[in-house]
């Protein structure tokens, strides 16, 4: 098993770096009010973000990084890498005026899977309140080559020469 450390994170940080997460959360706080678009949108604008993002608008059911359905918003937006290999996956969720934050926020909790991509896994999950919007968070604690994403390094080759050849795929 690998040794994966999931946090909820809630409050400051007292590091002076903080992770993938904690720096995201950090920029989310200061635009709850915002609409869920807006948000994800601003959130990948941030200079750690280490790949080419794509955000999605989403709707109640089977989502990305979720062993079970997620209900009980009114708007959603998926936010992340635009290729899939990289385990980051976020949701800005709006809920109704007067739904359980801390209920939804549990329901996140419990159906998370830090392995929903086949080949990856992340290693911090943040969820973090402000009034009646969600930010959730599924991420590496850093993009830096040694450990977190799968970012190419002098071992591993970059995309470009993973490709597949023209004739076909072929396994060694």
């Amino acid at each position: 098993t690998t040794d994966v450390q999931t946090t909820v994170v809630s409050g400051e940080s007292d590091k002076a770096e903080g992770t993938v997460g904690e720096t995201l959360l950090a920029d989310f706080k200061t635009m709850a009010d915002k609409s869920a678009q807006d948000i994800a949108d601003t959130l990948l604008q941030n200079p750690v973000i280490q790949f080419m993002p794509a955000t999605m608008p989403v709707e109640e059911g089977f989502l990305n990084g979720f062993n079970e359905e997620i209900k009980g918003f009114k708007e959603g937006v998926m936010f992340g890498p635009a290729i899939g290999t990289i385990p980051f996956v976020g949701y800005v969720f709006v809920l109704e005026d007067g739904a359980d934050v801390e209920a939804f926020k549990t329901t996140l909790s419990d159906n998370a899977n830090l392995r929903w991509n086949i080949c990856t896994q992340a290693e911090e999950m943040v969820i973090e309140s402000e009034g009646n919007t969600v930010f959730f968070l599924m991420c590496p604690k850093s993009f830096e080559q040694e450990g977190g994403a799968d970012m190419p390094t002098p071992d591993m080759p970059a995309m470009d020469d993973m490709l597949p050849a023209e004739d076909g795929i072929t396994l060694e």
